[in-house]
């Protein structure tokens, strides 16, 4: 018999609570944060001090930032899709620029580039990657957003034709590594996004970010996170102007110092999410599950996510959830979202004909070997 019960399960990566009528409560969320004491301790030592917001906890926070991904620059921001926002206006994209992106993401990374007036066109993907396959990106365009989906990074450098802005969507991939080192360090990019959504990597609650190695994207990032501001120390400590239209995407001091605490656990967070996927592999090796590919030699993914693919995904999604089991999809492609439904683009075969069997299994650090063994044992009962 169903019963009311509040689960975190709403399509994307956001995990408000709703109540909805599910068989069972979800006992194993798809992703959950890891707070220990001394990122609580970080918190209450801002929540003591003087400053809750513009203060020095966001630049510690950036600092650190700079080191985990070996970036120049790191503009810390409200969250994840402000972040995208405001790379798209510091690479100056408008509504003349002809830009693209993957198909296959949450809806921001298209969104992004409509907040700056232009008409995303909507890429098919790899069907081995279910990355956007960088040989086949058209000559021609003003800005790319990159989707690294499911923390699997793309190879950038192996675009067969660079746009003029390359901005990475790195929400799932903070941790990942290429050849070239850290997703990031953009080796091959303009700007690298990032999002501390509780579910990513790391959390900030909610939080984002952008990283550079330009200092003159920085400074401008900067300007856009902060109503367009600019200091005048010549004419006054008081003084500033405003020069472009700028925004409040501030992150507060509360929100960095919790992720200047998370990243010290970055590198045991992102081992742990491998360990589970390896172990996902071993367990489900003789099942007709899908399983998503090993990142090649020389690469690292960062397992934000572990998506198989299933013959029926409502029956197997269903009869997860009816075990407490918190199996998510992502995403719905967007060119199936009633905003994009109509806008001109290619055909996309290969989304097209994976994207319904496409399904998120339970992956993060504090997930136990024995919920995971729990996770198989159902789901093997629904293939």
């Amino acid at each position: 018999m169903a019963v009311v019960s509040t689960v975190h399960s709403p399509p994307g990566d956001d995990r408000r609570a709703s109540t909805a009528l599910v068989a069972a409560p979800v006992a194993i969320p798809y992703g959950h944060q890891s707070v220990d004491e001394d990122d609580i301790a970080a918190v209450v030592e801002v929540l003591r001090g003087d400053w809750l917001t513009q203060g020095p906890a966001v630049e510690r926070f950036e600092a650190a930032l700079c080191r985990a991904t070996g970036a120049a620059h790191a503009v810390a921001f409200a969250n994840g899709t402000v972040a995208l926002h405001a790379a798209c206006v510091a690479g100056d994209l408008r509504a003349s620029s002809q830009v693209a992106t993957s198909s296959l993401s949450f809806v921001a990374s298209a969104n992004c580039l409509r907040y700056v007036g232009a008409a995303p066109r909507l890429l098919d993907v790899d069907a081995t990657t279910l990355n956007v396959d960088p040989r086949s990106v058209p000559s021609g365009l003003d800005g790319l957003v990159a989707v690294h989906f499911a923390g699997r990074p793309v190879d950038l450098a192996a675009l067969a034709h660079r746009p003029r802005v390359v901005i990475e969507d790195a929400a799932h991939a903070l941790g990942a590594q290429t050849p070239d080192g850290p997703v990031g360090n953009c080796a091959h990019s303009d700007m690298c996004c990032f999002s501390f959504h509780p579910v990513k990597a790391v959390t900030t609650g909610e939080g984002g970010a952008v990283t550079t190695n330009d200092a003159g994207l920085a400074a401008r990032l900067r300007r856009v996170r902060s109503h367009g501001m600019q200091r005048q120390p010549e004419v006054g400590g008081w003084a500033y102007d405003v020069a472009e239209l700028g925004w409040n995407y501030r992150l507060s001091d509360l929100q960095a110092a919790l992720g200047a605490s998370q990243l010290t656990k970055l590198g045991r967070f992102i081992t742990r999410r491998n360990e589970l996927a390896a172990r996902y592999r071993r367990l489900l090796g003789a099942t007709s599950v899908g399983l998503p590919l090993v990142a090649p030699a020389g690469w690292s993914h960062a397992y934000h996510l572990f998506v198989v693919q299933v013959a029926d995904r409502t029956a197997v999604y269903d009869g997860l959830r009816a075990a407490g089991i918190g199996a998510q999809v992502h995403y719905t492609p967007i060119h199936r979202l009633s905003l994009y439904r109509d806008a001109p683009r290619p055909p996309l075969p290969v989304l097209d004909g994976l994207a319904d069997r496409l399904l998120s299994l339970p992956i993060y650090p504090g997930l136990t070997d024995a919920d995971q063994e729990r996770v198989v044992s159902v789901l093997s009962g629904l293939v």
